[in-house]
């Protein structure tokens, strides 16, 4: 079995390569800042998301920092409310995507023959559908139910990732560990999990950023739309369709959520962005590259 000396676990040692980049600090700290906002921020509510305490689309004030929203809430406490239920959904549909789609890129890409025909051939279908047409269409058949949105979204994000992950698995097939193993008789299941997976953890860790900004994005257009959590709940994308009409009143109502929802997605994008250039030595210190490079570990 291979062995890097980079350790049992590479793919820490590229996340903790990457944070000490630039690039990456500037993204983990934009990120990490929304994320504790979301995960914390309902401890620290000043007042009752749904409580309608002031005028409607109230300036901003001592007692209401960001003033209030079109009810006459606060619009401080409904932003620090919106956003723990929309992150935990993005990582979920983010994880069901990943999932799904290495399985089907690893499966397509190294049992290849019929087997790949027909599972790229239904990759294509799917991509056919744009993502948020595709959830779109699911949440219309059954109704914007938060385990329904999770799973439209994370199906829409598969078929991206299987044709990544299956482009990365016909290079890593090829290589002689694989055709060891093959030889001694080990079943093509234990053959993509044991030898192939693990190989594959670069290209996972970047689609895993990407998919999670999508994720972000696309479950927010859906609130805008209407097909989030339903009133009276805090949402970020549901603050931002319920506000817009006040916007000259107080902008904040709108401006507060759109904002957070932009660095989340920035700063991931950011983060993910440095991760791809350690992985592919664009942006590493030449002592690093040695340990960084051993990703794809070479055969004993």
């Amino acid at each position: 079995m291979p062995v890097s000396r980079a350790g049992r676990h590479p793919w820490l040692f590229v996340l903790w390569t990457a944070a000490r980049t630039p690039r990456g600090a500037a993204g983990l700290a934009m990120a990490a800042l929304v994320v504790l906002v979301a995960l914390v921020g309902p401890a620290f509510s000043p007042h009752s998301p749904n409580a309608l305490l002031t005028l409607t689309f109230a300036k901003p004030s001592g007692q209401f920092p960001l003033g209030s929203d079109e009810l006459g809430r606060d619009v401080l406490s409904r932003l620090l409310d919106g956003g723990r239920l929309l992150l935990f959904m993005g990582a979920a549909a983010t994880a069901i995507g990943i999932a799904a789609g290495a399985a089907a890129g690893i499966s397509a890409a190294y049992l290849r023959g019929a087997p790949d025909g027909i599972i790229m051939r239904s990759v294509d279908v799917i991509l056919a559908f744009p993502q948020l047409v595709f959830a779109l269409l699911l949440l219309s058949l059954v109704g914007p139910k938060p385990w329904l949105i999770v799973i439209a979204v994370g199906v829409s994000h598969a078929p991206a990732v299987a044709r990544v992950i299956r482009s990365a698995t016909l290079d890593v097939a090829e290589r002689d560990y694989v055709k060891a193993v093959e030889l001694q008789g080990m079943r093509p299941v234990k053959v993509m999990a044991k030898e192939i997976l693990p190989n594959l953890i670069s290209p996972l860790m970047v689609e895993t950023g990407l998919r999670l900004t999508y994720s972000i994005v696309i479950m927010s257009g859906l609130a805008f739309l209407g097909f989030g959590q339903p009133p009276p709940a805090a949402n970020w994308g549901t603050m931002i369709n319920e506000n817009r009409i006040g916007l000259p009143l107080n902008p904040w109502a709108v401006i507060a959520p759109a904002a957070l929802i932009a660095l989340l997605t920035i700063g991931t994008n950011t983060f993910t962005d440095a991760v791809a250039r350690v992985a592919i030595g664009v942006d590493r210190r030449p002592e690093e590259a040695a340990l960084v490079d051993e990703l794809g570990p070479e055969p004993t």
